[in-house]
């Protein structure tokens, strides 16, 4: 897991090496353990480096291969790639790592683009060729790896992190309208390859981009997710699609403890993290550590599910290690979740997150965790309000958008003021071909948009902010498809997620399934109050906000007026996502250089 950096010119100018040098050190903490510079004919590239596979320096980036002609920079994990070494090996080639890049760079120049498609693992890349010129940048299928980058006249960079591209300086920091929108609609969620900049932009999941030596640019998918409704797996019982997909769980958790360095696991005591614990023993690891992250209890509400990870870690006998983390230091410390997030996210587990990775990067540098079980197995109460819908948009939008059309021109100002994009965007999406059923539509727009600019991007953010690597099973591209085989009436059934609970009852304890399903709001966030709500004042009065102009002065004072009676569909504060934005345009609003 690391942080890649590059700039490409194509005007016959050398790369400034200084701009590249600032993406380097903002992506640091991505990569604490060592970094390097590789210049070239008009290419830059730069790498921070965190050390999981191959941890000598035979396995340091930029890697260059000079027999090959051909260099890279990888932020990620591949999974198979032994496999994928051994084949390469049989075809001659040879190797002086014994890590998963130097794979990626000879299987690049032996199988060519559609080397991807044999990828089991999560990535972006930047794979350049010497004597061509040509680049090629590649993004895993679902989105868990980030990969920004931003176009100019004569050239192109990109990085990890958006914030980096900011930092390298002469980037359009325009707000985008069409990405205003968006955020506004779906608690922050801004897809590929828009980003809230209008000088961004974010390569699509399960994308290349290939990048000729004249800056000419061609992007292609290679991966895209369907729900076929087959008539063998119609016929399948619910008995059996148990048994096949328990077998999927335990293949994607065993690729996830490929490493030279022990794995852990983040236990928040529900039953999808419970189950990858339970898979990671059965598999054998030994002295496995869990981390679950707790908060205190506000107005007879919950806020920790201790008791139910202290089950799991103790039917294990895992090394578990509770963080309990009071609200005062929740808010205390929100100004470096902000800092931390490459986009915007209103999300109140931003905050615990960074917290907990904080906690856990001190005895680990790689956890399980388990992103990804609600989309890709129907887990969310909108799920059932789609079964046999026969307006599934509308619907759709009724349960987990944020405010209708007719809202939002209340809320921006005019100049900012796009179409109603967020319903255009959906029924585009529900329209396109792979999944005819309205459930199947929601499971397909959520598993490869809605998670992957929500929870995916805020694990990575949050987790890699103190050079921890977090691994998703439950996002696995195999166990994902074959997902999306079993019918929806077997995820709806049991309140949601049915086979999957059925499956984790071979493996873990009743009492972490036959529960309620934990939710832990930060309510400082959720209803705006104290230092949090003052924040949020300042920014949104301050003289940045008012030059800048994005929302109509009437909204911002009637939210302001009573911060708690303004709550979304998904239990949001709308407040909250406007002064947030706000908070995050001035934390990131640019390097001058």
């Amino acid at each position: 897991m690391c942080g890649i950096a590059g700039e490409l010119r194509f005007d016959g100018r050398e790369p400034d090496l200084a701009a590249l040098a600032r993406m380097n050190a903002r992506q640091r903490r991505r990569g604490p353990d060592s970094g390097g510079v590789f210049a070239q004919a008009g290419h830059a590239f730069g790498h921070r480096r965190l050390k999981i596979m191959d941890l000598s320096e035979s396995a340091q980036q930029p890697m260059f291969d000079p027999s090959l002609g051909m260099g890279i920079v990888f932020n990620g994990a591949i999974y198979n790639h032994p496999e994928l070494r051994k084949e390469l090996e049989g075809l001659g080639y040879v190797f002086y790592s014994h890590g998963d890049t130097e794979v990626l760079l000879k299987a690049y120049h032996a199988w060519g683009e559609d080397f991807v498609k044999r990828l089991n693992g999560m990535f972006a890349f930047a794979i350049w060729e010497r004597d061509s010129g040509r680049l090629l940048l590649g993004r895993d299928r679902l989105g868990i790896k980030p990969l920004y980058y931003a176009p100019s006249s004569g050239g192109l960079r990109f990085a990890s992190s958006l914030p980096a591209l900011l930092d390298a300086g002469d980037v359009d920091t325009t707000i985008d309208a069409q990405a205003l929108n968006f955020y506004l609609s779906f608690h922050a969620v801004v897809p590929a390859p828009m980003t809230m900049y209008k000088g961004v932009r974010k390569l699509a999941p399960g994308t290349l981009m290939r990048i000729e030596a004249d800056g000419r640019r061609s992007e292609r998918t290679f991966w895209s997710l369907a729900y076929p409704q087959a008539a063998e797996d119609e016929g399948r019982s619910f008995e059996e699609w148990t048994e096949i997909l328990l077998e999927g769980l335990r293949a994607a958790v065993k690729r996830r403890l490929v490493a030279d360095v022990p794995v852990g696991a983040l236990l928040s005591g529900g039953v999808d993290s419970s189950l990858i614990v339970g898979l990671m023993a059965e598999a054998g690891v030994t002295d496995l550590r869990t981390y679950n992250v707790g908060f205190e209890d506000v107005g007879g509400e919950k806020g920790n599910e201790f008791e139910y990870a202290d089950i799991v870690a103790n039917r294990f006998g895992t090394i578990h290690e509770r963080i309990f983390v009071p609200e005062s230091d929740l808010l205390a410390r929100l100004p470096e979740a902000v800092h931390a997030m490459s986009e915007p996210m209103v999300s109140h587990d931003c905050i615990g997150f960074y917290l907990l990775s904080e906690a856990v990067s001190r005895h680990s540098k790689v956890v399980q965790s388990g992103q990804g079980a609600d989309e890709v197995f129907g887990g969310y109460h909108w799920y059932p309000r789609l079964d046999g819908s026969a307006q599934p948009v509308a619907d759709y939008l009724a349960a987990f958008r944020d405010r209708d059309f007719d809202e939002y021109t209340r809320v921006v100002s005019s100049e900012w003021l796009a179409g109603d994009e967020s319903a255009a965007f959906v029924a585009e999406r529900f329209a396109a071909p792979g999944a005819s059923d309205p459930v199947d539509k929601a499971l397909r727009l959520d598993t490869t948009v809605m998670l992957v600019d929500d929870p995916v991007k805020r694990v990575d953010n949050m987790t890699m902010a103190f050079g921890l690597e977090a691994r998703v099973p439950f996002l696995d591209h195999e166990l994902v498809e074959l997902a999306a085989r079993i019918p929806a009436r077997h995820k709806l059934a049991h309140g949601g997620k049915g086979v999957l609970k059925e499956a984790a009852r071979k493996v873990i304890p009743a009492a972490v399934i036959d529960r309620p399903k934990g939710y832990f709001p930060v309510p400082a966030l959720k209803y705006l109050q104290g230092s949090v709500l003052e924040r949020v004042r300042d920014a949104l009065n301050s003289q940045a906000a008012r030059e800048r102009g994005l929302f109509r002065r009437d909204y911002v004072d009637m939210l302001l007026s009573d911060p708690g009676a303004h709550i979304t569909p998904l239990r949001g504060s709308k407040l909250w996502q406007l002064g947030l934005l706000e908070w995050w345009l001035q934390t990131h609003s640019g390097a001058s250089h």
